[in-house]
């Protein structure tokens, strides 16, 4: 079972993510951004309450290699999220300007494709929560942009593997 959860910030997703699983032991949950540290208070706040949150019974993981985990026979997994893993992605691509992604954009396409396709045929159920992240102002830079258009395209690419969509707005969920 391939579940995404999708939503704007402050949306409710991740609550909600962690509510699917919640009575569950087995649950691996698979954090995809970057560490929070004393250089950025509000990301480390961020990162503790997501952890303070979790049961302890929930094993946790750092990682980007969500596709070989997802290959894996195992207990259910968490992964949040999607857009922190698309970020770091087009980090290590240097997808983010215009030069490195005439250079890097066919390596970066490839890692995202055979992302998709180990998802859909994942050997354990995996529960994903991805961002909404292109319903606002268009950004003004050229990375960004590109950011929200490869965000879009996984979010649809990952859909439509997907069995359950849910999106989630001011808290409420729907099922779509």
């Amino acid at each position: 079972m391939l579940t995404l959860v999708i939503g704007g910030a402050r949306s409710g997703k991740s609550r909600y993510a962690e509510g699917l699983l919640r009575d569950r032991t087995d649950v691996t949950y698979v954090a995809t951004g970057y560490p929070g540290d004393a250089d950025d208070a509000a990301w480390a706040e961020r990162v503790r309450v997501h952890q303070e949150r979790r049961p302890v019974s929930w094993g946790s993981i750092e990682t980007l290699d969500v596709a070989r985990m997802a290959s894996e026979p195992g207990g259910p997994l968490l992964v949040d999220c999607l857009t922190l893993w698309l970020t770091r992605i087009m980090d290590g691509h240097d997808c983010w300007s215009d030069e490195g992604w005439a250079r890097n954009q066919a390596g970066f396409r490839l890692e995202v494709a055979d992302f998709v396709d180990t998802l859909a045929h994942a050997g354990r159920d995996v529960v994903l929560v991805t961002n909404e992240v292109g319903q606002g102002v268009i950004p003004a830079d050229p990375g960004t942009r590109r950011f929200v258009d490869e965000m879009g395209a996984l979010n649809a690419a990952v859909a439509a593997v997907a069995n359950d969509v849910v999106w989630c707005v001011a808290g409420r969920t729907v099922r779509l």
